[in-house]
């Protein structure tokens, strides 16, 4: 069964999230958002993090366990944050999607099954070979020659969608759609802040795989 964890500062609310989604067929549970959020994370491996924000919250502190999450278990994240503070959702910040409060079950639980069944299309092959680059997709792995190399988990969905579809010329606005949804919140800007942090961790003179097509958008090289 699928897993589901909501993180949150109050954990009244949150119980009764809960039981709203396990009522919809998932296995979910909820913990105290503490300096020990990161282990009982780890340790529970859940298929997604539902993260509760409030003023409190919302901050370096949000913005470092987001992307924690991400780089030791490649887990999606969805935050639930009061519309009053939406401005303080920095674009940033690598979440997958977000639900302003107060939540509608019906939404969250809609969010979380497109959010699953695209990582379930991405991670639907098992290794992508380019040169000395390896993707490995039932390890939820990327390795450059002998080098592990940690993403964050959108870092990694997008360097499997390019990197699957080698060759071929994607708009911003395409990788957005195919990589975020249609309906992220947030410009094609987004994209180009992504593509720089792959290229930092999977390029060097040694290594070129991503290419940047003028006034269009970006391609995989193709592998020969």
């Amino acid at each position: 069964m699928i897993s589901l964890l909501i993180i949150a500062n109050e954990t009244d609310q949150a119980r009764n999230l809960s039981s709203e989604i396990t009522r919809r067929g998932y296995a979910c549970s909820v913990t105290l958002k503490d300096e020990n959020t990161l282990e009982r994370v780890m340790k529970q491996a859940p298929n997604l993090v539902l993260m509760d924000v409030d003023g409190l919250s919302v901050g370096s502190g949000f913005r470092d366990l987001c992307q924690r999450i991400r780089q030791e278990r490649h887990i999606p994240v969805i935050v639930l944050i009061p519309r009053e503070i939406l401005d303080s959702l920095s674009l940033s910040t690598d979440i997958d999607d977000f639900v302003v409060k107060p939540w509608e079950a019906t939404e969250v639980t809609a969010r979380i099954k497109r959010i699953l069944a695209r990582k379930e299309s991405i991670d639907s092959e098992d290794i992508i070979e380019c040169g000395d680059l390896v993707v490995d997709l039932a390890k939820c792995q990327i390795s450059l020659g002998d080098k592990l190399i940690m993403l964050t988990f959108r870092e990694y969905q997008l360097l499997k969608f390019l990197a699957s579809n080698q060759g071929k010329v994607f708009a911003r606005e395409t990788l957005l759609d195919k990589v975020w949804g249609w309906d992220y919140y947030g410009g094609d800007r987004t994209v180009d802040v992504h593509i720089r942090r792959l290229r930092s961790k999977i390029e060097d003179r040694n290594h070129s795989f991503i290419e940047t097509v003028r006034n269009i958008g970006y391609r995989f090289k193709e592998n020969t």
